[in-house]
């Protein structure tokens, strides 16, 4: 039990919604990136989500990523400014993370610019 989360790409002609898209069984979705427990990072998931208007449990739900999105979390994980963010099994973020989140910014803006959305989804 716990906090896993992933990254998808998806086509982006097949992007249809800014949230809550359903990922599974599309053609071309491929897993980018996966964390396990680094509540922080889906905290600051969650906080976009419902900028962009979801409204359901941030909880097996899905927000898309773009380019701005993404210029935005790597100024905030530089900045160590990813919201503190707790959960039941969520684990802690303890700061290690740093690289490997850089790492998953620098695949998903080369996603983008291949022609991909980018979605952020977990599983609690």
């Amino acid at each position: 039990m716990g906090l896993d989360m992933y990254a998808f790409t998806i086509p982006a002609d097949l992007a249809s919604r800014v949230v809550d898209q359903k990922l599974d069984g599309l053609p071309g979705r491929e897993e980018l990136h996966y964390w396990r427990k680094h509540p922080n990072l889906h905290g600051w998931m969650e906080d976009l989500y419902y900028q962009k208007g979801g409204e359901q449990l941030f909880n097996c739900t899905t927000v898309r990523l773009t380019y701005a999105d993404l210029m935005a979390l790597d100024a905030a994980i530089r900045a160590g400014d990813l919201p503190h963010t707790t959960g039941f099994f969520f684990g802690e973020t303890d700061g290690s993370e740093k690289d490997d989140d850089l790492d998953f910014v620098a695949k998903a803006l080369q996603a983008i610019q291949e022609g991909k959305a980018v979605y952020y989804d977990s599983w609690w």
